[in-house]
């Protein structure tokens, strides 16, 4: 019997032990994992941007006078010299010598424009000519292999800004052969000695084809000359105005693509960044934070078709692409972390060691790291990191394709520590 109770007492001690054990023992650590693959990659500079009118035109009253009401409204589309307003001068008999010198002289002036843009056209026709023989020039270089695909993406957008140069160019010339035409006729309606021009209507052109975006003076009334009367623009020459902090701002350089989301319409628009404003200035956050700010200019590059229904000073979202990679190795962003101090230590020493140069250099500029699970245990692996957007980070070496990493490791997780995928 006492034999008995000794098995029974031991057996206990024995059960006890094993709890004890088991109740003590470490668990695996639940973590979430993810698998690095490859793929494309982009990081880019997120900011609201607004759209604007590329030109706008403010057309004013030549001449003071009587203005009638402008039946125009805004939306309405004009053509190049369409009526905008009519003017009927008052009292021009009591136009004094001076006025009629000023009229004069603006006369002149208007024609001396004319000349200038006519000579700036002739400029951008020559410049055009030039960029064009050096498209056809890289082009030719570039089927031969003597110069990068991207000196001829350079040269082609040389040529396509020099063709919309020329075309501003004649704009311009329409617009002060227009406005010298306007001078002269305020010079006949204003002169004392034109029986009756005190009721003649003049009437005020529009110099360009467009849209009316705002009427200034909708009704009858007596406007002095120089009183802004409707602004005109082409909706179809839109461009968008983006406020970047200055730091962000040299990462987007002219040529640079950009998304444009948050439109109002289905789809992502593409552009270009046209140039960044050398100038920068201060804005106030909405946190009360002074910031130097500098504003980007992004032509929409999506067929006009896309994109109609926006207007002037439309508010939208532009991702500016500042890195695109067809293929990279990507893992979550929240994956990476800065390597430890012990463990940049470590990987300096096995460096220092005889090993390859690749590996020596790769072990040597490794700053990050991830954890790696292997055989159900999380194994501290340094990386070096290239970039990271807001999703995903591209890892230059340290890794390879297919590897499970863990996401968001807490302070458990440690080099060798047993771990288990968390059930979703």
């Amino acid at each position: 019997m006492k034999k008995k109770t000794w098995m029974l007492a031991a057996a206990g001690a024995a059960a006890v032990a094993l709890v004890l054990a088991w109740a003590f023992a470490p668990r695996p650590v639940e973590v979430e994992l993810a698998t690095a693959g490859t793929g494309p990659f982009e990081t880019t500079i997120d900011e609201d941007g607004k759209t604007r009118i590329t030109d706008r035109y403010i057309v004013s009253a030549p001449l003071a006078g009587r203005l009638a009401r402008i039946s125009l409204r805004e939306g309405d589309s004009v053509d190049r010299g369409d009526v905008v307003a009519q003017l009927t001068p008052a009292l021009p008999a009591l136009q004094d010598a001076r006025t009629q010198r000023e009229l004069r002289a603006r006369v002149a002036a208007a024609a001396d424009n004319v000349h200038r843009s006519a000579a700036r056209s002739d400029r951008a026709e020559v410049a055009l000519e030039q960029a064009r023989n050096e498209f056809r020039r890289s082009e030719q270089l570039a089927q031969q292999g003597f110069i990068a695909p991207t000196r001829l993406d350079s040269d082609r957008l040389a040529m396509l800004g020099a063709e919309r140069e020329v075309a501003a160019a004649d704009a311009e010339r329409g617009i002060a052969a227009h406005e010298l035409e306007m001078a002269r006729a305020a010079l006949g309606a204003a002169s004392p000695g034109d029986p009756g021009a005190s009721g003649r209507a003049f009437k005020v052109l529009s110099p360009v084809s467009g849209r009316v975006l705002r009427v200034l003076q909708t009704s009858e009334a007596a406007v002095p000359m120089a009183a802004p009367l409707v602004e005109l623009g082409d909706t179809a020459r839109l461009e968008i105005v983006a406020e970047l902090l200055t730091a962000d701002a040299l990462a987007a350089k002219p040529g640079s693509r950009v998304h444009i989301e948050r439109w109002g319409g289905s789809g992502i628009l593409e552009g270009r960044v046209r140039a960044v404003e050398p100038g920068a200035f201060t804005k106030v956050s909405a946190l009360g934070v002074e910031e130097q700010r500098v504003r980007v200019l992004i032509d929409l590059v999506s067929p006009r078709e896309q994109w109609a229904a926006l207007g002037d000073a439309f508010r939208v979202g532009v991702r500016i692409v500042t890195l695109s990679m067809p293929k990279a190795l990507q893992v979550p962003v929240s994956a990476v972390f800065p390597l430890p101090a012990q463990a940049r230590a470590a990987a300096s020493t096995t460096a220092s060691a005889p090993a390859s140069a690749a590996s020596a250099a790769a072990s040597t500029a490794a700053e990050h790291a991830v954890f790696v699970v292997e055989g159900g245990r999380a194994q501290l692996r340094p990386v070096q990191l290239g970039a990271r957007n807001g999703g995903m980070a591209w890892l230059r070496s340290g890794l390879a394709e297919g590897a499970e990493v863990i996401v968001y490791p807490g302070a458990a997780v440690r080099d060798g520590v047993r771990v288990k995928a968390r059930k979703v």
